[in-house]
């Protein structure tokens, strides 16, 4: 009896250490469940594919359509600038005699430098007045002459570039031979001219939008510890707006480079730039060359535009500012 009580006694609570072991484990293990089952507060929520409904396949593939109608004649352009026929429209062979025979055609070459140089012309004019100008409306937004600048900015983008190109011949016209302002007679610069009018505007919008979310009091302070104006714009501001600076320049310079109607009635003879040489192409066969050196002059502006694109991008992984972006960048 007393070993069957022993065996009991020590068996006994052996027993119960291990019912509740085994206990604790089940509860463990359902907890574990519970747990696994149930995502912990402020887990991000499991992901689920959405299945895609048949209008945005519709809208997809409508938007895929749209892109090639309009890209699709620059993609046969390109193409037909390795033809090593005679005339454009007739497919020969392959090759690239048409890129040399533009690039050993005199005529073709002065027009693409008259284009380029124009293009830098104009973009260095721009930048330094619509520079200016967009510093002085960021800067001074209550002033009375802010909104008549906007006002005037705003309609020269709007205003048809054949108004522009009416008006600007007759007044080209007066200041070389009634004034005797004989640099008005060079094509040359009634161009540079000429483009800078709409271009000036571009630039002004953007750096405005700029310098609009830069906080002036960066200006305030330099001038309190005794830096001269010079030297404030030279080390505070221009290296703020430097971004929009160079896109406005890189934007005015690709506008420029295709400008067809401003071109066509300002330029004389001896400063044909290349949109007006293909547009007097076109009354004539067409030729391979034309494609080929469109598509140099279409590489150079793709190039143009990427360096703008990098550069906002960079301004805005700087500034952390959306404006960094080109649309946000137009609009201010």
């Amino acid at each position: 009896m007393t070993e069957v009580r022993t065996d009991a006694t020590t068996t006994g609570p052996a027993d119960g250490t291990g019912a509740a072991s085994t206990a604790g484990t089940t509860a463990a293990s359902a907890a574990g469940t519970r747990s696994t089952a149930v995502p912990a507060a402020g887990a991000a929520p499991i992901a689920r594919k959405r299945r895609r409904s048949l209008t945005d396949v519709l809208i997809a593939a409508w938007g895929v359509l749209g892109l090639l109608f309009l890209f699709f004649p620059v993609i046969v352009i390109i193409v037909y600038s390795f033809n090593t026929g005679r005339q454009l429209r007739s497919w020969d062979g392959f090759g690239f005699s048409s890129y040399e025979n533009a690039l050993s055609n005199p005529t073709i070459v002065a027009t693409i430098q008259v284009s380029i140089l124009a293009a830098a012309g104009s973009a260095v004019v721009s930048t330094i007045l619509g520079s200016l100008a967009g510093v002085a409306l960021a800067r001074r937004p209550s002033a009375r002459w802010v909104g008549w600048l906007t006002l005037l900015l705003g309609l020269i983008m709007v205003t048809p570039e054949i108004v522009n190109a009416v008006s600007l011949l007759p007044w080209f016209v007066d200041l070389s031979n009634t004034w005797n302002l004989d640099i008005f007679a060079v094509g040359q610069v009634r161009l540079i001219v000429a483009h800078s009018l709409f271009s000036c505007a571009v630039v002004t919008f953007i750096v405005r939008a700029r310098m609009a979310g830069v906080d002036e009091s960066l200006e305030e302070a330099a001038a309190d510890l005794g830096a001269p104006p010079l030297r404030r714009f030279l080390d505070i501001t221009f290296p703020l707006m430097r971004p929009a600076v160079i896109s406005g320049a890189l934007l005015t310079f690709t506008l420029s480079l295709d400008n067809t109607v401003l071109s066509s009635f300002v330029s004389v003879a001896g400063s044909t730039p290349w949109p007006v040489y293909v547009f007097a192409s076109l009354r004539s066969t067409l030729r391979p060359e034309i494609a080929a050196v469109s598509t140099l002059m279409l590489g150079l502006t793709l190039i143009a535009l990427a360096l703008v694109g990098l550069v906002l991008r960079r301004a805005s992984r700087t500034t952390g500012n959306a404006s960094g972006g080109l649309a946000a960048t137009l609009v201010g």
